[in-house]
């Protein structure tokens, strides 16, 4: 099986404000933002930071354990204070001192 061979990659950017998503959905080549995630987003009023959490939780969560994943890249870019309580919360912060920071396998 291929999925034994490979190391993907997964990158994900939470997402800070609707007009950060809708950026990033119109003028970044290759990167489509679900019209679901953009209208959760709009929906979230002043609670668009945390809905933007929450929404990278859920793609963490969703892919932890899959087959072929062997890590993820989380880009917050400008918004990298929100990295560790990422980390923690999705459970991928290490348990013990000499555990690596995360693994998905």
């Amino acid at each position: 099986n291929i999925l034994d061979k490979v190391y993907i990659l997964i990158g994900i950017t939470p997402l800070k404000s609707l007009k950060m998503a809708q950026y990033m959905h119109h003028d970044v080549p290759g990167v489509i933002i679900p019209q679901p995630i953009l209208k959760r987003l709009e929906a979230a009023g002043d609670g668009v930071e945390e809905e933007g959490v929450q929404i990278a939780l859920e793609i963490i969560e969703a892919i932890k354990g899959k087959q072929g994943v062997n890590g993820i890249h989380l880009m917050a870019v400008g918004w990298e204070s929100i990295v560790p309580r990422i980390v923690t919360e999705a459970g991928l912060a290490p348990q013990e001192a000499d555990q690596p920071a995360f693994s998905l396998n």
